[in-house]
């Protein structure tokens, strides 16, 4: 795709979220790479930080098996979150969002600068705390039909973010989560589900970052990937996640 189209597939999108509407994904007229996915990424980036926000770190997507199940993806991918994207625990999505689903996961906050290359150990080494986490995806796309080049071109759906309580570091891989739909249970996983151990997707990101002469900063936010399948948001819905750690903890989303 030249430069004028990929700008065109921007506007676009940037138009379908505006009117709260949804599109038939890209690949359904021509082919799209993932680098050129990447650039209608950053292009949408771009319009966002232009009306204010600012980017705040990243989200991995599919880096689990179940997710990579439910919508037919067979690689990880990752997006920008902004601070227009946090939202509080317990409390209601924004309006603006068309067709919103919920998925538990692990976030990673950083205290450090992340060195390029760096692996599990190192990423660890740079944590300053780990948190239970929901994301609430609404892709552009009509009724979650993309392909993994479409989704990356939309953020990989990345449109709100709950940061919950603080989880203990050296226990992310055997933390045991369950997702919670107006009191009823909806999925089950745990930590090691994503990539193996959540810092591990993160070291995958280091890479893809550095690929993009970017990096991870101190500050930034990973969150690292679902833990069980996304569930839609309905209207006057109620979804939780609950964490079985020690404390156990809970972290939750409505729509009103």
């Amino acid at each position: 795709m030249t430069v004028l189209d990929l700008e065109a597939e921007a506007l676009r999108i940037l138009a379908a979220r505006a009117g709260r509407a949804t599109l038939a994904p890209i690949t359904d007229r021509t082919e799209l790479s993932i680098a050129d996915a990447y650039v209608i990424q950053a292009l949408l980036t771009k319009a966002r930080a232009a009306r204010g926000e600012r980017v705040i770190g990243w989200k991995l997507g599919y880096t689990s098996l179940v997710m990579r199940q439910q919508m037919g993806i067979d690689s990880p991918n990752f997006g920008p979150l902004t601070d227009a994207m946090l939202l509080e625990d317990g409390g209601l999505t924004p309006q603006t969002m068309t067709q919103p689903r919920v998925e538990p996961e692990i976030a990673l906050r950083f205290a450090r600068d992340v060195p390029t290359g760096a692996d599990r150990t190192a990423v660890l080494d740079c944590v300053g705390s780990a948190h239970a986490c929901l994301e609430i995806v609404d892709s552009v796309w009509a009724d979650y039909r993309f392909k993994l080049a479409d989704n990356t071109a939309d953020g990989s759906s990345a449109a709100g973010v709950v940061l919950g309580p603080a989880l203990s570091l050296h226990a992310i891989d055997r933390i045991e989560v369950s997702l919670w739909v107006d009191g009823e249970p909806a999925g089950v996983g745990v930590g090691s589900d994503a990539s193996g151990h959540p810092a591990d997707g993160v070291a995958w990101l280091v890479a893809q970052l550095a690929a993009r002469n970017d990096r991870l900063r101190a500050g930034d936010v990973v969150i690292t990937g679902g833990l069980t399948r996304a569930a839609p948001l309905m209207s006057g819905s109620v979804i939780s996640a609950r964490f079985a750690c020690d404390p156990p903890v809970k972290v939750s989303v409505r729509r009103g």
